[in-house]
């Protein structure tokens, strides 16, 4: 029997891992690789909302049905990704009575449940709404974890024998005689899962077949092959709210606009966004008043948004596509729509398609229609599986059971672990040792964060995203070090990136992880720092960088020999004691 093709697939978001478990599911050998962890790019900066199709039904029909449609998929084969809050699209009296009439004729159109609901019936299902609203429109809108989903397609790509490749950035195609034949990476800590203080090395993955599935980032590689793809970044901000405002997810019923919706996630609200081209999706400007007009515009939805507390804020790259022969000037305008480019066809390059365009909701859908094609070109008759099996984590799925008993859990811990870990609950939570809760704010404890170290090795960004762990209200003030902790001196099962077993790196990698966690939970706080925050913030920097001396003062060094100051000289080179007591304690003369 012929050898499978092999495919790569370039880009670990929600596209890139469906393709992948797609094509594996299919028989087919693939490599999947990301410049970053899972969800580095812009899967990992979205507002959460598993569309109903509701937001496209007058501007974007057809991207309005395709959501629709896999929505109800989603619900079914990724039931612990999914918390189905309905949706309001509310009118407020400023709002045209003739465009909420298309709004409700636009879902009609495209299948969507949709049912008018008065002032006084969506303030009885939301009682925060501003009181002076008109009326609103329900629809079926939900919450998606988007770390949790992705990273249940690449467990399940491996699990049919995928490979899968973070921290691993393409740095060139391998072209030959007009094909594509391979590609070049370069390995920020060697192949396989992440260990700090590894060093990297450069690697060329022969292919059968490449697929760019990089979103934002898709003409970059388009060029390293010598090919136009004219993606168009456009920039989105979400502000992360202390608690959930709401338990519904509600939209502004008005054409095109920033700060529109308001999206529950797990124990916050995500408020969004904004939609600006920019040239480059990793380098743009992230301004205190996009912030701020975020919070203040929402606010008139849901008044008590503007005493709230906002615990970070990210922005997001859209990899918005338009045909060159288009030119709409406003990205609002730009379909969500998503395009497959075959550059055999379209530019006389064989060995390679890129997927651009399109959006979170329909993932799936990209990934069975690219895996059709990816097929198409070997001549291989196998049918797509994605939207019929569950996700690991889906199957079997029982939400509400008590684990109090059973597990020895506060009840209200075991229920967060057990939506999150679905089906795996058993599995994950039957420890023979002590199973504490590491993060309070999220509800983790260290049967789950070990069972993602097992998974993702050092990098406890990784952790982070497949368990929530410093994600919630104090931004990993008072539970960093505790995942750290995990990493060194608490022996346990599962293994890790270099045969370890988790629990048993040593302090250097422990440390260098740590200092990355409270690095990237820092990143999306500094547009958050007023009142209650900015307290939590200078917590935080207490907790971290002074009493465990996460900021390296010199006296966590051999600047200081403090045995020195028995024979009443401190600082090498420095002056005595005596001299420091005659001076009030100061040496530097003022």
């Amino acid at each position: 029997m012929a050898p499978s093709p092999h495919v790569v697939v370039i880009g670990g978001g929600s596209t890139g891992a469906g393709i992948t478990r797609d094509l594996a599911m299919r028989g087919l050998d693939v490599t999947l690789l990301e410049q970053g962890n899972l969800t580095h790019g812009t899967t990992g900066r979205m507002h959460g909302l598993l569309h109903s199709g509701g937001r496209y039904a007058v501007s974007d029909q057809a991207s309005a049905t395709e959501c629709i449609e896999e929505n109800r998929v989603l619900r079914d084969i990724a039931s612990h990704c999914v918390e189905m809050t309905g949706g309001l699209f509310v009118k407020r009296p400023e709002d045209t009575e003739e465009y909420f009439e298309k709004k409700l004729s636009g879902c009609e159109e495209c299948g969507i449940p949709a049912e008018v609901v008065s002032r006084e019936e969506a303030r009885e299902i939301e009682p925060h709404l501003a009181k002076d609203i008109d009326k609103a429109i329900s629809v079926p809108d939900g919450a998606i974890d988007p770390f949790r989903l992705v990273v249940a397609n690449a467990a399940s790509a491996q699990e049919h024998g995928a490979r899968v490749e973070t921290h691993s950035t393409v740095t060139d195609l391998v072209v030959e005689s007009g094909e594509v034949v391979g590609v070049e990476v370069d390995h920020s800590a060697g192949p396989g899962k992440r260990v700090h203080g590894t060093e990297g090395g450069t690697e060329e993955i022969r292919a059968d077949y490449v697929v760019n599935a990089t979103g934002a980032w898709a003409g970059r590689i388009g060029d390293m092959a010598g090919v136009d793809i004219e993606v168009r970044p456009s920039k989105g901000v979400m502000t992360i709210m202390n608690s959930r405002q709401v338990d519904t997810v509600i939209n502004r019923c008005r054409p095109k606009g920033d700060a529109d919706i308001i999206v529950p996630h797990e124990t916050t609200c995500i408020l969004g966004t904004t939609d600006e081209e920019v040239d480059d999706p990793e380098d743009y400007p992230e301004e205190q008043w996009e912030v701020d007009m975020m919070i203040e515009t929402l606010s008139e939805l849901v008044p008590m948004l503007q005493e709230a507390r906002t615990i970070r804020s990210f922005w997001g790259v859209r990899p918005l596509y338009e045909p060159p022969d288009v030119g709409s000037d406003d990205p609002t305008d730009i379909t969500r729509d998503f395009f497959l480019l075959d550059h055999e066809e379209r530019d006389d390059l064989d060995g390679m398609t890129s997927i651009v365009g399109g959006k979170f909701t329909t993932y799936r859908m990209m990934g069975e229609q690219i895996s059709d094609h990816v097929c198409d070109q070997f001549g291989i008759d196998a049918d797509c599986r994605t939207a019929d099996v569950p996700l690991p984590g889906s199957d079997d799925f029982t939400v509400l059971r008590d684990y109090m008993d059973e597990f020895g859990l506060r009840s209200p811990i075991g229920r967060r672990s057990v939506e999150r870990l679905g089906s795996r609950a058993d599995e994950v939570l039957k420890t023979d040792g002590p199973n504490p809760t590491v993060c309070e704010c999220e509800g983790v404890t260290r049967a789950e964060i070990q069972d993602a170290i097992s998974q993702s090795g050092s990098d406890l960004n990784a952790v982070r995203i497949r368990t929530r762990a410093s994600m919630g209200n104090c931004q990993g003030g008072f539970c960093v070090h505790r995942m750290a902790s995990e990493l060194h001196g608490v022996p346990a099962s599962g293994g890790s990136a270099d045969g370890a077993a988790a629990g048993e790196y040593d302090e250097a990698v422990a440390r260098q992880a740590w200092d990355e966690l409270l690095q990237e939970r820092w990143k999306g706080q500094r547009h958050a720092l007023w009142g209650q925050q900015l307290s939590q913030a200078m917590l935080n920097y207490a907790l971290h960088a002074t009493t465990q001396n996460r900021d390296n003062d010199p006296a966590d060094g051999d600047a200081i020999d403090f045995a020195a100051f028995d024979t009443g000289s401190g600082r090498p080179g420095g002056a005595t004691g005596a001299d420091v007591a005659a001076d009030g304690g100061r040496t530097d003369g003022n």
